[in-house]
């Protein structure tokens, strides 16, 4: 195992065994090197590597501390990663997709306020009846984000968001290229909130997997 690997694992351990907890500060640099048989350069890389995925948070001047360990936070990760994605992987993730959302937007049937459901009509009227492809496919994200956001699972969430950014173009190509693409998104996502509204969780299901598997449709046929 490469020094740095070492000290990534050893530093890992402590967070898992609770020797070190979120919001934690960790010790000086020197100490901790000593504590752990580590040199001081394979710890700092070590820190630097953990930082960027956002287990660590380095605070100039302040020392270096644990960061929350938020669910939210460590998938951001995801983000930056799927947007290395290949364009030949795009149905991949959204057949990723097509197995979280609808279960996202089943748990979301019982748990969405009025207020939310309010705000989700208000944004697909302002879209109005014939929005253009870049605004379509905003609303679309904006639309669904705040569905999963009600189902109460932030790691669901978290998960959804960094898996959006893959198939964005592909919506946009969708919008461009098919004839009926955005009365057909429109029509989903009203059918979508109906069932919300409703607390029908099965349709509410049944329409999220809809209008995904249209996308996915959609795209094995223009491939």
């Amino acid at each position: 195992m490469a020094v740095t690997d070492e000290a990534i694992e050893k530093i890992k351990g402590m967070i898992v065994s609770g020797a070190l907890r979120p919001g934690d500060r960790l010790p000086k640099e020197s100490e901790l090197a000593s504590e752990l048989g580590l040199s001081r350069n394979s710890l700092r890389e070590a820190v630097r590597a953990l930082s960027l995925i956002r287990i660590l948070d380095v605070r100039q001047g302040d020392g270096t501390y644990v960061t929350s360990l938020d669910p939210q936070l460590l998938l951001e990760a995801l983000s930056f990663v799927v947007d290395f994605h290949r364009d030949d992987t795009v149905l991949e993730f959204l057949a990723v997709r097509r197995i979280l959302e609808p279960a996202a937007t089943a748990m979301a049937a019982s748990r969405i306020s009025e207020q939310q459901l309010d705000a989700l009509s208000a944004q697909l009227e302002k879209l109005g009846e014939e929005p253009s492809v870049e605004e379509l496919v905003a609303c679309d994200l904006d639309f669904h984000r705040g569905i999963v956001q009600s189902s109460g699972n932030s790691v669901l969430c978290s998960l959804l968001d960094g898996l959006s950014g893959p198939t964005t173009r592909a919506r946009i190509w969708r919008g461009l290229t098919q004839e009926d693409a955005v009365s057909r998104t429109l029509h989903e996502h009203r059918m979508i909130l109906g069932a919300l509204r409703d607390r029908d969780a099965e349709a509410a299901r049944s329409w999220a997997m809809v209008h995904i598997a249209s996308v996915e449709q959609w795209l094995r046929s223009s491939l």
